[in-house]
């Protein structure tokens, strides 16, 4: 284990077989802690982040790890991994293949929720963890939380989903596509260079900010506030534009593609009967949040899953801010966890 600027990793140094049959020859995993680790070890809290943030929780995730906070370090061992396929740290496009001595790009192999699963319970042996007390996830990181808990039921006492999904749907797959395509534009996407298809990153960030967001945060933020000299130039196209590049400065065509096709690939009953069947498996007390205007993962998706886990509690955060209600509306989660855990 080493530790660079307050990222820590965990070197894998065997081979990992992925759910397809390939093989990862060693594995890389970046991760936070903060707070200590109990005697017992009863006080672990497992945050599992969404598509493209990293293990840094306290940075991407406001007012959430603070005391008296549903992530409070005074009182929890909170634990996040960098998910595998990211450039965050943990294995990935970017990250050298020791059998060529060359980065992978292109040629890293699909990875599927299960195998991200897989990575945090090596990284759980390694910290000598052998129970959670909550897992928390939202959106990618929901699916993962979702798979933990079905394929290893008792892996944890509570967990709380947020705005996630027991399977990838239509309507995500064809915005995945969507961005796909906008990215195969790129002519520099297939290089084996770390800065790859960058514009085509950025227009798929602008489109998948579309699902993000609803028309009222638009409505709420975008609006043109002064008289405009050209009619044909909007606000918001900036807004887009920025946003776009704010993402291809930050992270990696090869990335994306690898975390998105992830997310397209999953569905948590497969290898079970059955939906419900791989559901009923959980036993962990839970905690299923949605947000009221989210069209990625939409409330009424939710409370149909959420009723297939045992005893499970469902909750709704009233919010103009769609997906990304989950970031922003960080007071009300914090309320709703709270009362879930009094």
């Amino acid at each position: 284990m080493t530790d660079i600027n307050g990222v820590r990793y965990y070197r894998y140094d065997k081979p990992y077989v992925l759910e397809s049959g390939e093989v990862l020859p060693s594995l890389t995993i970046a991760y936070h802690t903060y707070g200590k680790l109990n005697a017992d070890t009863s006080n672990v809290v497992w945050v599992m982040h969404a598509l493209t943030a990293n293990s840094e929780v306290a940075d991407w995730w406001p007012h959430t790890v603070e005391k008296g906070k549903f992530l409070d370090p005074e009182v929890h061992f909170v634990v996040c991994a960098n998910v595998l396929g990211s450039c965050y740290g943990t294995t990935g496009p970017l990250s050298v293949n020791p059998q060529t001595g060359e980065p992978w790009y292109g040629d890293f192999p699909d990875v599927t929720v299960r195998d991200m699963v897989g990575c945090h319970r090596l990284l759980a042996e390694h910290l000598g963890i052998s129970h959670i007390h909550t897992i928390i996830g939202s959106s990618l990181g929901g699916f993962q939380a979702i798979q933990w808990l079905v394929d290893e039921p008792g892996i944890a006492s509570e967990a709380v989903l947020i705005a996630t999904d027991v399977c990838c749907r239509p309507w995500e797959a064809a915005i995945n596509e969507s961005m796909y395509m906008a990215m195969r534009c790129d002519p520099t996407l297939g290089e084996r260079r770390p800065d790859a298809g960058a514009a085509g990153l950025a227009a798929a960030r602008s489109i998948a900010l579309l699902s993000y967001r609803s028309h009222y945060a638009y409505d709420l933020t975008q609006q043109d506030r002064e008289p405009q000299t050209d009619i044909f130039t909007r606000r918001v196209q900036s807004y887009q534009r920025y946003q776009g590049k704010k993402l291809a400065d930050r992270f990696n065509a090869y990335s994306y593609l690898s975390l998105c096709r992830s997310a397209d690939a999953y569905d948590v009953s497969r290898g079970y009967a059955s939906m419900e069947d791989a559901l009923s498996r959980i036993d962990a007390r839970c905690l299923v949040v949605a947000i009221s205007s989210d069209i990625l993962f939409p409330p009424e998706n939710i409370r149909g899953f959420a009723t297939m886990i045992p005893g499970a509690e469902y909750k709704v955060i009233d919010s103009e801010y769609a997906h990304d209600g989950f970031l922003i509306e960080y007071q009300k989660l914090n309320e709703i966890i709270s009362n879930f855990r009094k």
